[in-house]
């Protein structure tokens, strides 16, 4: 850890049904702190109707766990010099609760305030080859058009050999709990997003 990361303000930004992205999230955010950062854990607003949620019991169980969890606002954005965002896969996108999280900064991104930030992304898909480098590419489109920079963690370490995504870390939730590959994932990638972050601030 340098001096400089110290100084990294980190968002961790993510949405969640089942937990599995919950859980990567407080990885990320544990790695973050480890990296000397400072750190903002923050969900986004569940958007499901309750009869979807109770539908569910893991979904409604995630929800309650993590009911004390503060809720992203644009703030946790702006305040950041990098920012993490978490999301399962949908269709090989996105969830709709964190796209419509971002698409209401646009007022911070029309005075330039996403620009210049470090930002890099995580996901889960239910099956293997589920849409997870997809949903990691689609999040970045978005990050392009505010002027981002996106750091991913590429094959910068031989861990992501195992790992094998380059686009940032994933995990397969049919494989049960989130496992230690995925958890040394995380850090390689939170490591590199503190560490690019510090000497661009």
């Amino acid at each position: 850890m340098t001096a400089d990361q110290q100084d990294v303000k980190v968002s961790v930004i993510y949405y969640s049904s089942t937990g599995t992205i919950a859980d990567l999230a407080r990885t990320m955010a544990e790695h973050a702190e480890k990296a000397g950062a400072t750190v903002r854990l923050r969900k986004v607003h569940e958007l499901a109707p309750a009869a979807a949620v109770d539908s569910n019991p893991e979904w409604r169980a995630n929800l309650e766990r993590t009911a004390d969890l503060k809720e992203a606002i644009p703030d946790d954005v702006v305040w950041a010099d990098a920012v993490i965002f978490g999301s399962p896969t949908r269709f090989g996108n996105i969830a709709a609760q964190l796209k419509q999280y971002m698409d209401t900064l646009g007022p911070q991104w029309e005075k330039g305030q996403l620009a210049d930030k470090v930002y890099s992304g995580f996901t889960s898909s239910q099956t293997e080859h589920g849409g997870q480098e997809s949903t990691l590419l689609a999040l970045y489109n978005t990050i392009y058009h505010w002027g981002g920079i996106v750091v991913p963690p590429g094959y910068t370490d031989p861990s992501k050999f195992e790992d094998g995504n380059p686009y940032g870390t994933s995990h397969v939730s049919a494989h049960g709990a989130v496992d230690d590959k995925a958890r040394v994932a995380a850090g390689v990638q939170v490591e590199r997003v503190v560490r690019i972050a510090a000497a661009l601030t």
